[in-house]
């Protein structure tokens, strides 16, 4: 498998924006928007993936088996309902989505992972405009086609 990255020297810029984003949030009650290269960053440490190079169609990282990942991220400051994932894209190639849970703090609490065949069947149901045509799941529905793959 190809190194994309040196993961050392990414987690050293993720814990300096992970601290930039805590006093942003602080001071302005707004997120910074890098929940989603934390959630890749995350996902690649915990897990042992690879991260693609950037801009790779279709997926964010590579198992050591080979497998292709969508990343995505999700920060839970409360427990309301209906929270939903960014758009997963059936067109393009790849073989699950791992999701990562993240607290206030952007520090991962859990990481979930779904095959391709249950998120395309979760997608394809009929009833919903924001999954059907978005591609977007809420994070329970997605909790519950998957499987929890870390926890803190």
């Amino acid at each position: 498998m190809k190194n994309f990255l040196n993961i050392e020297e990414v987690g050293k810029l993720i814990r300096s924006a992970k601290n930039l984003a805590k006093c942003y949030r602080k001071l302005t009650g707004r997120p910074l928007g890098i929940t989603g290269e934390v959630a890749e960053y995350e996902a690649a440490r915990l897990l042992g993936l690879e991260l693609a190079e950037v801009r790779q169609a279709g997926f964010d990282a590579i198992s050591e088996d080979s497998k292709k990942f969508q990343i995505k991220g999700r920060c839970i400051l409360s427990k309301k309902p209906g929270q939903r994932l960014g758009s997963i894209q059936l067109d393009k190639d790849w073989d699950g989505v791992i999701i990562v849970l993240l607290d206030a703090d952007l520090e991962p609490f859990e990481i979930y992972r779904a095959w391709r065949r249950e998120i395309t069947d979760a997608l394809k149901k009929p009833g919903s405009k924001a999954r059907n045509e978005r591609g977007a799941l809420s994070v329970s529905k997605f909790k519950s086609i998957g499987q929890l793959i870390w926890k803190k």
